[in-house]
């Protein structure tokens, strides 16, 4: 966890222009996000809209059963509440943080009065809900037709594009719940994954040991996700703005 937090860290913070930047900088608040905190239901209407950092939030679909399944991930490359500048009003699926870490959230209506403004902040937004369309649709078509193993080899290799380690604290309950499978899968998988050498995993606990081993053993669903965003957000300025301090407040 670093010392000192920016807005920089946000990818779409640090891609806005200095006027749309400085319209929204003094609202911005840097807020922790522990573990499991959830920032809204399915159904519900969020007060906030939150830009990680640090940080990765689930995006997760419940059935009446009680069971759920990953169907999004959000974390320091884009923003959690899509749904309120797109017309939706409530959130269509629950958001729970799944890596702690630190966030900055904005009311909703300082985003919608900004989003509606059109120009390049309204296009930076639609991109990026482009992209995570791409992810969820991607995810969705994984779930349905690759094995556990190569689910759970995306789901580490997401995770690790949104953090600066290679060290990853999830339980395999948390993974089950996420790639909505049994345990005994996840445990399966793992353990197949240890013993090939590409991960070491212990008491929730997983360090990943050989990254390039992992993009050899995923999916073709990693690939053709990152290179859309890639393309939808090849042109933000983000080392532009490393250094960018917010005024933000810890409420």
């Amino acid at each position: 966890m670093p010392d000192t937090h920016s807005t920089a860290q946000n990818h779409l913070l640090a891609a806005l222009g200095a006027a749309e930047y400085e319209r929204v900088a003094g609202d911005l608040e840097l807020v922790p996000m522990p573990l499991g905190l959830v920032l809204s239901e399915s159904g519900g209407v969020m007060e906030y809209v939150y830009f990680p950092t640090t940080c990765i939030v689930s995006l997760l679909y419940g059935l009446e059963d009680g069971s759920s399944a990953e169907i999004g991930v959000v974390g320091n490359e884009g923003i959690v509440g899509i749904a309120v500048f797109m017309g939706g009003e409530t959130m269509p699926s629950r958001a729970v943080v799944r890596s702690a870490g630190h966030a900055y959230r904005l009311k909703v209506k300082l985003l919608q009065k900004e989003f509606n403004r059109g120009g390049a902040s309204m296009r930076l937004l639609l991109r990026y809900t482009q992209s995570l369309i791409t992810q969820m649709t991607q995810t969705a078509v994984c779930n349905r037709h690759h094995c556990v193993e190569q689910q759970l080899c995306r789901a580490l290799l997401v995770s690790l594009d949104r953090m600066s380690g290679t060290s990853l604290s999830m339980t395999q309950e948390l993974i089950a719940t996420m790639l909505g499978v049994r345990r005994e899968g996840v445990t399966e998988a793992a353990g197949h994954l240890q013993r090939q050498g590409l991960i070491r995993y212990s008491r929730g606990h997983i360090d990943v040991l050989d990254r390039e081993g992992l993009e050899k053993s995923v999916c073709e669903c990693y690939a053709v996700v990152k290179h859309e965003f890639d393309r939808l957000m090849c042109d933000i300025p983000g080392a532009r703005s490393q250094g960018r301090e917010s005024p933000a407040r810890t409420p």
